[in-house]
């Protein structure tokens, strides 16, 4: 609203002056601004805009008579030295014969009283001139200002660009950092000696980040540059996963109300860490509140606009700020400023009232009787020793904004030196043409403006972006207690950017005063770090910097701090118990390590042990009719079989390897066939037997004599060999690890490959033992001399009940027990058959030798008859 306002004054001061063009050959100045300003005459005129005062008055409108003009109050020292630092730049100028000879510049200077109508006035008095009348209806000649050195603040300098960026007059500001004035589309002059709010913001957040402060509170001035900077502030946070406590903006008007409410916020707030973005004179009541209020235990974090500002330096507020850390632009150092400073004088001429008033300020006279009080102000003689004084104005140990405004100066003026460089016929224009330095265009200076690269007598090169801006570097300052109890500033870092290294920030840690009483930087967290092995789970409803820590699952990790998702770990591996690091899962197999593996080597190595002594019993006793009974041959084909069944154990326990997958299964169902088959030759063997023993089936064992018991055996195992062939060619069983049975730990087993085949080795067993079993019963009451098909009944009985029972158990047991259950159904029916056949058989060797002959054996036969 302002802009337009002030753009419609200027629009309507044109017009007027278009139409005294039409009536006269002379354009009359229509009214003249009331502006305190230091003006020097030269061929080139510079102007600049300073903020010497802080406080604008208006007078009240009473709509009857002309108002009178806004007056200024409350001279800023400080301020007014940056503007003699523009005066003394522009004579150091002139005396350099290497910089812009044969021409001498001059200034004029304005005060803008922090006000955005004053401001704006001042522009407009700088760019149309302050002569009363004008004959040069053909504008030709330099115009009355070549270039402008400000505005210090954002908000005049956004509305000063918009009206003078059309007609291309070069801005140089030597404090505006506002991160919208680099949009060139909309300010296409302008231009800056200091580093944009973007990058203020940047560094302010890397110093966040550096102490690990998440969770703050922020504060902005309402203006363009608190707005604009709450606004970046406010995305960097969240682009770091930082949070925002509380957003206050500080009231224009210093409403208490507003003031009250924004100290009851830092009050009742957790974050111990505040963040400002104000200038100074915004800030102020906010901070008397604060000394009001007792407010300590706050570390504040202050914004270049007051990082600097004597004004909070004072033993008041020393148990409030003590410790503050600020960015600030960077020191310089101007060799002669301090010298050109206490030599300057007041002076009568209207364009230099500035000088007056500053010379009425600094030493507590006026040139005009005024009574203060009872008192008569004394009189200012012009001859007041300034050497003798000791304020900011003086004071050249710090030169921040000074140094900005020397190096804006040096900026326009190495343009107007590359421009007069030019040659004709090379230069940079329509037709290579030169600017004309009699007849100079504000656009032609903005072009040289744009491609200044130079380096001053402290050694920082000024050059700029393609957006006006400065290169980027920050001194980052802490406010300590001085001797004297106030505070003072100290540099403890610097923070810089480049396209190459990024944002870097350097901090000398020792140096920086921390006021708290533990004398260390505090913390200011909504939520503490989540530590290694748990995940941030947001808490509902609130800052993602709230949020509970939640340990990972099984099988995943968190190997950083404040993780926001766990990892899972690779199929190998698992989450140890702490959950924070993936170790080698646990390989499961039956070893011969563990217990279990050593229960069932030494059941198979004992099963083994037993065949052997049975073996050597039957040899040594191979001639007695208990051996010779029922084919001897079979029986020791029996035993050698029943040891293999004992031994293709050891096949299943160990770490499973290509040979022992592809064997084991072979090996047990060959072996299991052999044992099943001679059984079932045997029994087979009892029932002719009987027969042949009657008269009608006297020819029975001519038809299944000892060749045909071999030759059955034979080709029943033979059946099982090729099964076997069969499956180990087309899908051989393999190693393989497991994870399906338990996540935590990989099963090193045996797949089999093919389920057909296994099927097949297993049925066919099964297929033996269950004819086997059906001959054995219907045997089972044949005399008892020729009866051995109970105990192959009770041998096939107790097979079939082990492996029907397999079936189940082997099915629902995970991991290496499905193994252990296999192995102990083969050792229960090796077990159960060794038993069954030949203990009762070794019991009458042993222990009834009275029965081992064939007249017992017979008489047993005639007695049953």
């Amino acid at each position: 609203m302002w802009i337009t306002l002030y753009i419609s004054l200027y629009l309507f001061f044109s017009c007027i002056s278009a139409t005294s063009v039409l009536t006269s050959d002379t354009c009359q100045l229509q009214g003249r601004f009331q502006l305190n300003s230091v003006y020097q005459d030269g061929d080139i005129i510079l102007g600049g805009l300073f903020q010497v005062h802080f406080f604008t008055v208006f007078p009240d409108l009473s709509f009857r008579t002309e108002p009178e003009p806004p007056y200024c109050e409350k001279f800023d020292m400080e301020s007014f030295q940056q503007a003699q630092t523009m005066a003394f730049a522009i004579n150091e100028i002139n005396k350099n014969p290497n910089l812009l000879p044969n021409i001498t510049l001059g200034y004029h200077l304005y005060d803008n009283c922090v006000r955005l109508g004053m401001a704006f006035r001042a522009a407009i008095s700088l760019v149309s001139g302050t002569e009363k009348s004008f004959s040069n209806l053909n504008c030709t000649g330099p115009p009355p200002v070549v270039g402008i050195v400000g505005d210090p603040s954002s908000t005049p300098s956004i509305a000063i660009s918009s009206v003078l960026g059309l007609f291309r007059v070069p801005i140089v500001s030597y404090y505006a950092t506002c991160s919208c004035l680099s949009n060139r589309k909309k300010y296409p002059s302008f231009f800056r000696t200091i580093p944009s709010d973007a990058f203020q913001v940047r560094a302010m957040v890397q110093i966040l980040r550096h102490f690990g402060w998440t969770w703050v509170g922020l504060i902005y001035s309402d203006d363009d540059y608190g707005v604009y900077a709450a606004q970046s502030f406010q995305q960097e946070m969240q682009l770091f996963g930082h949070c925002i406590a509380f957003s206050e903006i500080l009231p224009h008007d210093n409403n208490p109300r507003d003031i009250h409410r924004i100290i009851r916020m830092i009050q009742a707030s957790t974050a111990r860490v505040v963040v400002v973005f104000s200038t100074s004179s915004f800030l102020l009541p906010l901070m008397d509140e604060v000394v009001s209020q007792n407010i300590t235990g706050r570390q504040w974090i202050a914004s270049e606009a007051w990082a600097t500002a004597p004004v909070y330096h004072t033993p008041r507020l020393l148990p409030f700020l003590g410790g503050t850390l600020g960015i600030a632009v960077r020191r310089g150092e101007i060799q002669g400023l301090h010298d050109f400073l206490l030599r300057i004088r007041p002076s009568s001429e209207p364009r230099n009232n500035m000088l007056r008033i500053f010379w009425e300020n600094m030493f507590r006279c006026s040139y005009e009787t005024v009574k203060e009080g009872e008192q008569i102000r004394k009189v200012c003689t012009g001859q007041e020793d300034l050497s003798t004084t000791n304020t900011p104005y003086t004071d050249v140990s710090g030169l921040r904004a000074p140094y900005n405004v020397y190096k804006a100066v040096y900026a326009l003026a190495h343009a107007l030196h590359d421009l007069m460089q030019c040659k004709e016929g090379r230069g940079p224009f329509s037709g290579n043409s030169c600017a004309d330095i009699t007849n100079l265009k504000p656009w032609q200076l903005v072009h040289y403006l744009q491609k200044v690269n130079f380096t001053t007598g402290f050694g920082d090169h000024v050059s700029f972006d393609k957006n006006g801006d400065a290169l980027p570097i920050y001194d980052v300052l802490n406010w300590q207690p001085s001797s004297d109890g106030s505070i003072r500033i100290y540099t403890v870092g610097v923070v810089t950017e480049g396209a190459k290294t990024g944002m870097m920030l350097r901090l000398d840690e020792d140096a920086i005063y921390w006021n708290f009483e533990t004398k260390k930087a505090p913390r200011s967290v909504c939520s503490e770090s989540c530590p290694l092995g748990t995940r941030r789970a947001t808490r509902k409803g609130l800052p993602v910097c709230c949020f509970d820590c939640l340990p990972c699952g099984d099988g995943e990790i968190s190997n950083t701090t404040d993780a926001i998702e766990c990892t899972v770990c690779p199929d190998d591996f698992w989450s140890n118990s702490d959950n924070d690091q993936c170790v080698p899962k646990e390989i499961e197999f039956l070893s011969y390590e563990d217990p279990l593996g050593i229960s069932l080597t030494t059941a198979s190595l004992l099963g083994t042990c037993v065949c052997a002594l049975v073996m050597i019993i039957f040899a040594l006793h191979r001639n007695t009719p208990i051996v010779r009974a029922n084919n001897s041959e079979l029986s020791f084909l029996l035993l050698v079989s029943l040891k293999l069944c004992f031994l293709c154990v050891l096949l299943f326990i160990g770490q499973p390897q290509l040979w022992t997958c592809q064997l084991r299964h072979a090996v047990f169902g060959i072996s299991f066939v052999l044992c099943i088959s001679s059984i079932l030759v045997k029994t087979m063997v009892v029932i002719a037997v009987f027969k042949s023993s009657r008269p009608e089936g006297k020819g029975a064992m001519k038809w299944f004599g000892a060749v045909q018991q071999r030759c059955t055996v034979l080709v029943l195992t033979a059946l099982q060999v090729v099964i076997c062939a069969v499956w180990l060619s087309t899908a051989s069983p393999t190693p393989h690890k497991n994870s399906q049975y338990t996540r935590s730990k990989i099963v090193y087993e045996c797949a089999i490959g093919s389920v057909a085949g296994f099927s097949m080795l297993l049925g066919y067993i099964g297929l033996l033992a269950a004819v086997s079993f059906l001959l054995a019963f219907l045997a089972r009451n044949l005399p008892d001399n020729f009866n051995e098909a109970k105990f192959i009944t009770f041998s096939m009985l107790i097979f079939c009940a082990v492996w029907i029972a397999f079936v189940p158990a082997y099915v629902s047991s995970p991991g290496k027990y499905a193994v252990a259950v296999e192995i102990f159904a083969i050792l229960a029916s090796s077990f159960g058959l060794l038993v069954a056949i030949f203990a009762p058989k070794c019991y009458i060797i042993l222990l009834h030798p009275e029965r081992n002959t064939k007249n017992a054996i017979m008489g047993r036969e005639t007695q049953n008859k």
